[in-house]
């Protein structure tokens, strides 16, 4: 990196961050891009709240890459001739390769000059002419193409990345003072970085991955941290890990599971046969559960049902308390002739009461339950 860099007297930007950088082995995820992990955990939740530090820009050109040397020309043979011809005039089976076709539409857009950057810059900084920003976001297009190399890995794409890239970029060139002493490429490299690096926390699992700042941390330093342990000769335990990173154990046993097990889908089918339609929630949820909505639905309704029968008893007094407590609510009812021999009644005039009972309870339950007669009271 050339180290002709200029600081000036401007006033200082709202957030200090570091730079992510280039990745360096293909160990754990943000491990992959980036050596030193907690350059790139400031810029993991939202790089737009962030802005880089001018005075830590390493200088970034935009590179041309040099085509291979070709190989000696051999004169074909006539068959050989013959077949390409042939191959030539075939339909094609592929269309062309999309990466292929988008450095080919890159190339044709010239560097520019410091001098041509400067006056483009402010240019766009002045009056917000969309054709000046055209130009600085065009000359940039292959240092973004550079930079997703740098951090791809599968499973995620590399049209992907640049297109994060680009997004970044834009953004660059949106906040980039020309009177700073720095150069666009390397202004824009910081947020180039910054949006791939927020791409792929966002999007390295099914489940996303740092929700919250202890996670990002681990995202970023887990596997560091545990290289380290054991280059040192201690045992990289969960509990160590937590106090070397200031989090709590508990993160560090989730996201070291996160980060080493790919994640299933229970609806997916398992085997490789088309037809089957056995799915891995069949094999191991039972197939007569009561699904979680309506269990919980149940539950409320029950509680629901409880509160306000509790209201109605308040209401009671003599021979209906007893009936309701007794016989109405109570696990083990006593009959109606039981009843009548309490109060020295006839069992018919226990089931009038109890009848009454019944009807007066349900107009309770109509005024203080919505849609009452339309949902069954469920038992106990």
């Amino acid at each position: 990196m050339a180290n002709g860099r200029k600081r000036t007297n401007s006033p200082a930007p709202k957030a200090r961050a570091k730079r992510p950088a280039a990745p360096a082995r293909p160990k754990a995820p943000l491990e992959e891009a980036g050596g030193e992990a907690e350059e790139g955990e400031a810029l993991a939740s939202d790089p737009d709240t962030l802005e880089p530090d001018l005075a830590e820009l390493d200088e970034v050109e935009a590179e041309i890459e040099e085509p291979a040397p070709l190989a000696p020309v051999r004169t074909p043979t006539k068959a050989e001739a013959a077949a390409l011809v042939r191959a030539q005039n075939a339909p094609a089976l592929t269309n062309r390769d999309p990466l292929q076709a988008y450095m080919a539409e890159v190339t044709r857009h010239p560097l520019l000059t410091r001098e041509e950057e400067h006056r483009l810059a402010k240019e766009y900084q002045s009056t917000g002419d969309v054709r000046a920003a055209y130009r600085l976001v065009a000359s940039n297009l292959r240092l973004v193409v550079k930079l997703a190399h740098e951090y791809h890995r599968n499973p995620l794409s590399l049209l992907d990345l640049v297109q994060e890239g680009n997004i970044g970029l834009m953004q660059a060139v949106k906040k980039y003072d020309p009177d700073r002493g720095v150069k666009l490429s390397s202004y824009a490299a910081w947020w180039i970085r910054a949006y791939i690096l927020r791409y792929i926390m966002d999007n390295w699992k099914m489940v996303k991955l740092g929700t919250t700042e202890a996670q990002r941390k681990l995202f970023f330093k887990l596997r560091q941290e545990q290289e380290k342990l054991v280059s040192q000769g201690f045992e990289a335990s969960p509990r160590l890990l937590a106090e070397r990173l200031n989090v709590t154990e508990q993160d560090v046993v989730e996201m070291d599971q996160r980060l080493g097990h790919d994640e299933l889908s229970i609806d997916a089918p398992l085997g490789n046969d088309e037809d089957s339609r056995t799915t891995r929630a069949d094999r191991y949820l039972p197939s007569n559960a009561v699904p979680a909505d309506e269990r919980l639905g149940s539950e409320q309704l029950k509680a629901l049902f409880r509160e306000n029968l509790a209201a109605f008893a308040q209401t009671l007094e003599g021979k209906e308390r007893y009936i309701f407590e007794n016989r109405l609510t109570a696990d083990e009812p006593l009959t109606l002739q039981d009843i009548g021999d309490k109060y020295g009644v006839s069992r018919e005039r226990a089931r009038q009461i109890e009848a009454a009972l019944i009807n007066r309870m349900r107009e309770f339950m109509r005024e203080r339950i919505p849609d009452f007669d339309m949902v069954a009271v469920p038992k106990g």
